[in-house]
């Protein structure tokens, strides 16, 4: 995960464009339009599935209907990205991810048998049924996500636009050495407290619900509910503070990589650092996504189920996409000197074939069953 949005992010700080606009300069159209087609899909059930959950938190703690919850939240979404200037955004959702610390402040307030955990995390149960590999494919997709990928790099363009001195290296070759070494310190960071949140995550359902038999969750607010009983008021309060910080950081970073993703496609104006007018049809997209995914959450479509169904849709296309990452990363005609090092080519390469493999399983098993 991490050599791969490292490769993400550098393609974006070398190139000073995203990773849709370098696809779109190199890559057959047809099959850069299907695949940006299969990632604003993706990003919208996510959405749907966030403010669905942050609905179903808002209610449980205050009362009221989840559905016009959801419909705030997901007005507060949009109008945070379209109207909050982008310095001020970027730390608003900054300081969001201190709220991802309420899933570790949930396991101080059960009974965790430690050894048991390491020794599980080590040799964990692996089985070869389609059902076990299906769910290591959304594992893998909702962890090595295709919208991240997006995200990572045009930041990166992002963040060089706004300083208003820094430029893509490939026109500004001396600035490399700090760059490349602040990406390097910053994706190392990220990488790690996200898969350590994740983990806590996993760990705080398996020595609660799942030790109680509580295996069958159908919505985010069942999974409180049923947290409460076993670890009581402070974990399910934390608990739900957890998946509303959480929704608010998610769905406004899956809108925005869906619109880098278009616009960059299309060749439109992109970016948060530009005002609505001055990127129509970015904030369009933007828009577009946030409302639909907002609106699903009135029909009967299940928000956890579509979060699943994404999270494979995500593991699999993933695959090529990173495969194109990998060749233009290490495409001197793309990158001049700053193609990617041995070590982060193995790494990403490794990365790929992993998840290839994976895919590959999963559709076996699924045709064979």
């Amino acid at each position: 995960m991490m050599a791969i949005q490292l490769i993400s992010a550098r393609i974006g700080r070398v190139t000073g464009r995203g990773i849709a606009g370098n696809m779109r300069h190199h890559y057959p159209a047809k099959v850069v339009y299907f695949l940006v087609a299969l990632l604003v899909f993706a990003n919208t059930v996510n959405i749907a599935a966030d403010i669905a959950a942050m609905g179903d938190a808002l209610q449980l703690v205050v009362g009221g209907g989840q559905h016009w919850h959801a419909l705030v939240f997901g007005l507060l979404c949009l109008v945070l990205q379209i109207y909050v200037p982008y310095h001020r955004f970027a730390s608003i959702l900054k300081w969001l991810t201190l709220a991802l610390f309420a899933y570790v402040g949930v396991l101080f307030a059960v009974q965790i048998p430690w050894g048991e955990v390491v020794y599980r995390t080590v040799f964990p149960s692996v089985s070869l049924s389609r059902d076990f590999i299906m769910n290591v494919v959304a594992v893998f997709g909702t962890t090595i996500s295709p919208y991240l990928f997006f995200w990572q790099a045009s930041q990166e363009v992002e963040e060089q636009r706004a300083s208003g001195k820094d430029q893509a290296l490939i026109k500004a070759p001396e600035q490399a050495r700090e760059h490349l070494q602040r990406l390097k310190i910053d994706t190392a960071i990220g990488m790690l407290f996200s898969n350590a949140i994740a983990f806590f995550i996993i760990l705080t359902a398996a020595v609660t619900l799942h030790r109680q038999g509580i295996t069958d969750i159908q919505t985010s607010a069942q999974a409180a509910q049923a947290l409460r009983p076993i670890a009581g008021d402070f974990a399910f309060h934390l608990f739900a503070a957890g998946i509303i910080g959480t929704g608010l950081l998610a769905v406004p970073i899956l809108a925005s990589s869906a619109a880098y993703a278009v616009s960059e496609v299309l060749g439109w104006r992109n970016g948060l650092s530009l005002k609505s007018m001055e990127a129509k049809g970015f904030y369009g997209i933007v828009a577009a996504a946030t409302i639909i995914g907002t609106l699903l959450d009135f029909t009967p479509i299940d928000p956890i189920k579509a979060l699943y169904w994404s999270a494979v849709i995500n593991g699999v296309i993933a695959v090529p996409i990173m495969a194109m990452l990998m060749v233009m990363a290490a495409n001197q005609r793309i990158m001049q000197q700053f193609v990617i090092s041995l070590r982060l080519k193995a790494l990403g390469w490794l990365a790929t074939l992993v998840m290839g493999l994976v895919a590959m399983a999963m559709l076996f098993t699924t045709v064979m069953a």
